[in-house]
């Protein structure tokens, strides 16, 4: 039997090219993979939130272009990396060039590197490595370096679709999470019943709808 390759190509600009909601909901269970002069890291997008070009006030793009959110504004599939905290931030930039959505990955499941992770973060659990923004950043080497970054040529930093969601887990959506503004909006897309999301026991009241 032929063997899987170990990655594929990554997702195109015409996946990104689109409403950051469909784009987030769709994301779940697609791979984001890290390359380093260490190896491969990298696991199922499991937990994300879309951010809106028009009327979310929670958008880091709401009151214009910036310095920092420039990034935002870049062709789909670009990547925005921003600091919270003295921590990193992954997002994927949605729709056409010049608006400015995104789509933040709050979390993965990992399947390659849990080696690597483990050093990384410090931590021998292995849903504790990436459930988290900030924890996902640590666990694959991302930093404001990517900020900017060509998702869709497949190097260093991508994202594939070597399993389809839809194969391997349901979704399920709710508000967002440690936002002040907009945050009634149904606009968090996990997968239900998953212990890598960032919060799952506040997640099981929404895993049914």
């Amino acid at each position: 039997m032929r063997k899987r390759p170990t990655t594929i190509p990554a997702l195109p600009a015409a996946f990104y090219d689109r409403d950051p909601i469909h784009v987030a909901r769709e994301l779940i269970g697609k791979r984001l993979v890290r390359r380093t002069d260490d190896g491969l890291t990298a696991g199922w997008i499991v937990e994300t939130e879309a951010y809106l070009a028009c009327n979310d006030p929670a958008c880091h793009a709401a009151r214009g272009k910036t310095r920092r959110n420039a990034a935002m504004f870049g062709p789909p599939g670009t990547a925005y990396v921003y600091a919270i905290h003295s921590r990193w931030c992954f997002n994927v930039v949605t729709e056409r060039e010049g608006t400015p959505s995104a789509v933040l990955i709050r979390a993965i499941e990992p399947t390659l590197g849990r080696d690597l992770m483990a050093g990384r973060r410090g931590v021998d659990r292995p849903h504790e490595f990436a459930r988290g923004p900030a924890k996902l950043c640590a666990a694959l080497a991302i930093d404001r370096t990517f900020d900017g970054h060509d998702l869709t040529r497949g190097k260093a930093l991508w994202i594939e679709d070597f399993m389809s969601g839809a194969e391997r887990f349901a979704v399920a959506v709710s508000p967002r999470i440690g936002i002040s503004s907009a945050r009634e909006l149904p606009l968090r897309f996990f997968a239900a019943d998953n212990r890598y999301v960032s919060r799952p026991a506040w997640s099981r009241q929404f895993a049914g709808r």
